[in-house]
C-alpha cells in the first residue's frame, strides 16, 4: 500500500534545485538562500516524502550507511524517485553511496570470496590475504553514475560520489577498533601499510569518478567521538593526515570543491582539513560542538554544514523546537554566506515527520538571502 503523498506538507521554496548553489555555498560565494542538503535520508522517511516506496538516497534496498555491502547487489535508489525527491525538498545533488566502503575480500572455507566486514585482520599476514578491489569495483560505480548523469541533463541537479572511510574502514570492519587502536602504538608499520593501501584504491576511484564528471568531491570519515579524536592530535596528524592529503589532490588537481563528513568532535583537525583545502565541513556533531564557536573560529576559511541535533529537537521535540533551532542556526552560521543546513547525521526512520517537514519548510523560510 502507498503511503499517503505529503507533497502539500512542503511549502514553496525560491530557486530550482541546482548545484551551483551548493558549490556556491561550499566556497562561501554569493547564494540566493542556504541550501539544504543530506546525504542520507532513510527509507521510511522517503517513502511518505514520495507517497511511495523508493528505498533511501544510498540505496534501493539495504543500508549502506551502517556496514560492508556488496556493490553488485546493493543497488543506488532510481534516478526518477531520487530526482523527485530533490525537487520536493529543494535538495540540489544526487549523492551515489550504495557501496560505500571499499570492498576487500577474502576466502571462506569453501575458497569462495566474501567481503570482509569481520575484524579478523590482525597484522601484515592477515592483510596480505584479502582481495584488493579494483577496476571491477570502480567500473560498477562508474555504471551508476553515467546512469545518474543522464537521467539529470534537463536539471540543474548535480550528482557525487561517497569516497572515503580508509580510516573507519580499517577500524572498523578490517581490524576492530580494541586492536586498531593498539597497534597505532605497537605497529606502525602494519597500521601505516593496510591505511596506504586503503587510500590507493579510494585514490584510483576518486580520479575515475573526477574523470566521468562529478559535481564535486564527497569525501568522509569518521575520526573522533563527542569528547575529541579517537587518538591524540599528534598521532591522529601523522596516521591520518597523510592519507588524506593523497585523497585531496584528486580533488584539488581537477578544482573540485570538497565535502568533508566526519562524525565526533573533530575540533582538532579542522586547521588540517583548511590546509589541504577541504570547503566545507560536516555535520558539526552537537554532542561536542558548538557551533557559535566553529563560526567564529572558523567560519570565514570553511563552509560549515549540519548541526541540527537529530536527538533533540528532530526526534524527541516539537515542530516548535524544531522552528526554533532552525532559525537560531541561520542567525548564527547564514551570515557571509558558507552554511549548509542539514542534520546533525542523517534524516532516521524514528524522526517523527512532521518534524522533518518543518526542518525544511524553516530552512527555506530563515534561509533567503
Amino acid at each position: 500500500m502507498n503511503a499517503t503523498v505529503s507533497t502539500e506538507n512542503f511549502e514553496p521554496y525560491i530557486g530550482e534545485p541546482n548545484v551551483d548553489r551548493l558549490i556556491r555555498a561550499m566556497r562561501r560565494q554569493e547564494v540566493d538562500r542556504v541550501p539544504n542538503w543530506e546525504a542520507l535520508i532513510e527509507d521510511q522517511i522517503v517513502e511518505k516524502i514520495l507517497g511511495r516506496f523508493a528505498g533511501n538516497t544510498l540505496a534501493f534496498s539495504g543500508e549502506p550507511a551502517k556496514g560492508v555491502v556488496d556493490g553488485e547487489t546493493t543497488i543506488p535508489m532510481k534516478s526518477k524517485d531520487y530526482i523527485e525527491l530533490c525537487k520536493i525538498i529543494g535538495h540540489d545533488v544526487l549523492i551515489l553511496g550504495n557501496a560505500i566502503f571499499p570492498q576487500y575480500k577474502k576466502a571462506d572455507e569453501n575458497g569462495k570470496l566474501i567481503l570482509v566486514s569481520d575484524k579478523s585482520v590482525k597484522n601484515k599476514s592477515d592483510f596480505k590475504k584479502l582481495k584488493r578491489p579494483g577496476k571491477e569495483d570502480i567500473n560498477l560505480v562508474i555504471k551508476y553514475l553515467k546512469e545518474y548523469k543522464e537521467a539529470l541533463k534537463d536539471t540543474r541537479i548535480g550528482v557525487t560520489v561517497q569516497i572515503g572511510g580508509f580510516f573507519i574502514y580499517c577500524y572498523e570492519f578490517l581490524v576492530g577498533m580494541n586492536d586498531f587502536m593498539l597497534a597505532c602504538y605497537e605497529d606502525r608499520s602494519f597500521i601505516n601499510g593496510i591505511l596506504e593501501d586503503v587510500t590507493d584504491y579510494l585514490v584510483e576511484l576518486s580520479r575515475a569518478v573526477i574523470n566521468e564528471g562529478i559535481s564535486y568531491s564527497y569525501f568522509f570519515d569518521d575520526g573522533g567521538f563527542k569528547t575529541g579524536l579517537y587518538l591524540p592530535p599528534k598521532l591522529m596528524k601523522e596516521i591520518w593526515v597523510p592519507n588524506f592529503k593523497r585523497l585531496m589532490e584528486t580533488a584539488k588537481d581537477a578544482d573540485k570543491a570538497v565535502f568533508f563528513h566526519s562524525c565526533g568532535n573533530i575540533t582538532d583537525l579542522v586547521e588540517d582539513l583548511i590546509e589541504t583545502g577541504v570547503d566545507c565541513v560536516n555535520p558539526m556533531d552537537p554532542s561536542g560542538i558548538d557551533y557559535r564557536d566553529w563560526k567564529k573560529r572558523f567560519g570565514s576559511r570553511i563552509c560549515l554544514s549540519g548541526n541540527i541535533d537529530v536527538e533533540f529537537p528532530l526526534v524527541n521535540g516539537t515542530p516548535g523546537d524544531v522552528e526554533k533551532d532552525v532559525k537560531e542556526h541561520m542567525e548564527v552560521l547564514k551570515p557571509g554566506y558558507g552554511y549548509i543546513a542539514a542534520s546533525s547525521h542523517s534524516i532516521v526512520n524514528y524522526m517523527p515527520f512532521e518534524n522533518f517537514v518543518t526542518m525544511i519548510n524553516a530552512i527555506h523560510k530563515y534561509g533567503k538571502y
